[in-house]
């Protein structure tokens, strides 16, 4: 960790298109901190995947139970395999005609995804998200991002920096601001693990498009805020 502890922290604001706002972000997440930025849906605060410290701090930040897992948002789709197992074919093909885009997989977990990400589950949900500046800071950084919306936990997900800032004032050194994001919904979930595949939440990908490409039902059961 850097040293940077809740009490003498200040958030520092950058515009994710200044030129040394993704360089800052990477030194920072590099250094087992935590940043916040706009997506696609909604502002995110993120964590390098594979620092379990930083990850833990991300639970505690947002006040977030240690059994909700945290999904992954990836640079591109050839980076799935180095966090998941035993990829179906199918995942390839999902990935090819939604990513980047509004559908998260669930899919069994790379032993370098940590039990912590995981809240000690076997499995992981991915993501390539539209929105290019979040995928660059992704692929600089060399590894996924452990994200979820940057609330406190049970709070409604904030689309502005402004929002970021007032949920968590000093408790995160950098918020990159992209401006007020779209909102909207939220991801739709699809686990790959379970027969049949199931969506397990249902957002901007419709079960009738996934069904174009493999046979799924309704199993409803994902209801924390993800990315």
């Amino acid at each position: 960790m850097t040293g940077c502890s809740e009490i003498d922290a200040e958030a520092a604001r950058l515009a994710i298109d200044d030129p040394s706002a993704i360089g800052r972000a990477v030194e920072l997440l590099r250094g087992g901190e935590l940043v916040a930025f706009p997506t696609d849906t909604v502002y995110g605060i993120g964590a390098h995947a594979f620092i379990e410290e930083a990850v833990a701090r991300l639970f505690h930040v947002k006040k977030r139970p240690a059994d909700l897992p945290i999904p992954l948002l990836l640079p591109d789709t050839t980076t799935m395999d180095a966090v998941c197992v035993g990829i179906p074919p199918v995942a390839w093909r999902l990935a090819e005609r939604f990513w980047p885009g509004g559908l998260s997989l669930i899919l069994a977990r790379s032993y370098v995804v940590s039990d912590t990400v995981t809240a000690g589950g076997s499995t992981v949900a991915v993501r390539v998200p539209d929105y290019r500046p979040l995928r660059d800071l992704c692929r600089q950084l060399g590894a996924p991002l452990a994200a979820t919306s940057a609330n406190l936990h049970g709070q409604p997900p904030p689309v502005t920096a402004d929002e970021v800032e007032g949920a968590f004032g000093r408790r995160i050194p950098l918020i990159l601001d992209g401006g007020a994001c779209p909102g909207g919904v939220a991801s739709t979930v699809l686990d790959l693990t379970v027969q049949p595949h199931a969506i397990l939440r249902p957002g901007p990908v419709s079960a009738a498009e996934l069904a174009g490409i493999v046979a799924v039902t309704s199993d409803l059961r994902c209801q924390q805020v993800m990315l």
